[in-house]
């Protein structure tokens, strides 16, 4: 079953698994996935988060404790988020020891109600650091205008860093500088570059889904021609700018300090367009020292039936731009559809952290103990 997936390794792809929930914990199954399936990561977010906590009654008997104390229900959530991603590290702890730091890490989100504030970010990002205490965290923090400057002050605090919610290439530029912009200032305080790690996590089929409704719109046999290819033009020329930025006089710099380089981290890769051959995203972006990150129906896909070939991402960057150009061509604007998709991406996220706190306040309202 696993053969794609070793394959996929073997190739410089680390594979993390885009999900978690107590149950999967305590059941043994994310050890049974690491054991298995060749993840060497996990990812979560609030819409993960919400969905976990709102099935089952796995969460019961802390939250039973948490409304015996009378919490508040932000600090419920951040004690039962922070559970997890802790009991999680700790299994994926041999995977970090193994890898030096590179993998065997798990990610955890700023509250989204703080992506347009620089300095609530880096506070929450503190905090979040401390109240795992895990070596092998990545405290996840959105690519927005102000996510940029809490990015290189919570790298130049030493604090690892997913920088998530990336869809343009403009934006990636930034997400790049803004971490080398980090480690420059905690080599200037002393601290072990060697230490510190980050990924930046590209989103995929988002574009595609995105991009194909105005094709659709449109309905042309030109426009139809140019239907899921945007996605993987995207993240192609992604990386074609992060191998010239980690090849650039000032990457070399650091890394003489022993820096370690941002990984470009897929996300969205599970396919939306039934259209599409449901490993697409893993196929067809498979690279040196990348991650991708899948939901367990694309894992269980891609051991399945996946296509792993070899690098099918470097020396695309030429089709890549034309099949950008192709969109323009069609009156369609890509700075116009990442941005939207940015603002979208903020959204989603503030609107499950919302639901989160609604379920979860429901739920410490159900176990509270009766008054005497």
């Amino acid at each position: 079953m696993t053969d794609a997936l070793k394959r996929l390794s073997d190739e410089g792809v680390a594979i993390w698994l885009d999900d978690l929930s107590r149950k999967r914990i305590t059941s043994g199954n994310l050890a049974e996935l690491i054991d298995q399936s060749h993840v060497v990561g996990v990812t979560t977010n609030p819409s993960i988060f919400q969905k976990a906590i709102s099935q089952g009654d796995g969460y019961d008997t802390q939250l039973t404790d948490l409304a015996a104390r009378k919490v508040t229900v932000e600090e419920a959530i951040r004690m039962i988020t922070t559970a997890d991603v802790r009991d999680a590290a700790d299994i994926l702890r041999p995977v970090f020891d193994a890898t030096d730091g590179q993998d065997g890490r798990v990610s955890i989100e700023v509250d989204p109600r703080l992506a347009h504030n620089t300095r609530a970010t880096v506070a929450e990002a503190k905090q979040l650091a401390w109240l795992v205490d895990r070596p092998n965290t990545l405290i996840k923090i959105p690519a927005t205008k102000a996510g940029l400057p809490a990015i290189t002050e919570t790298i130049g605090l030493g604090i690892s860093v997913n920088v998530t919610l990336i869809f343009s290439l403009e934006r990636y530029r930034e997400v790049m500088d803004a971490y080398l912009s980090g480690l420059e200032k905690a080599k200037e305080r002393g601290l072990d570059l060697s230490k510190i790690h980050s990924v930046a996590s590209f989103f995929v089929s988002r574009v595609d889904t995105e991009i194909d409704k105005h094709i659709d719109a449109l309905g042309t046999d030109e426009a139809k021609a140019a239907r899921g290819k945007a996605g993987l033009a995207n993240a192609r020329l992604a990386y074609e700018a992060y191998e010239e930025v980690f090849s650039s006089d000032r990457w070399n710099a650091l890394d003489k300090a022993h820096a370690n380089k941002q990984r470009p981290l897929w996300a969205s890769t599970g396919v939306k367009d039934k259209a599409y051959k449901d490993t697409l995203y893993v196929d067809d972006l498979v690279a040196p020292n990348t991650v991708n990150t899948m939901p367990e129906a694309t894992l269980e896909a891609t051991a399945d039936h996946g296509q792993i070939t070899g690098d099918t991402v470097t020396g695309t960057y030429e089709q890549a731009r034309a099949d950008l150009d192709a969109v323009e061509k069609l009156g369609i604007s890509y700075d116009e559809v990442v941005q939207l998709l940015e603002d979208e991406g903020v959204e989603k996220f503030e609107g499950a952290w919302n639901d989160l706190l609604k379920s979860t306040e429901a739920e410490l309202k159900r176990l509270a103990p009766s008054e005497a």
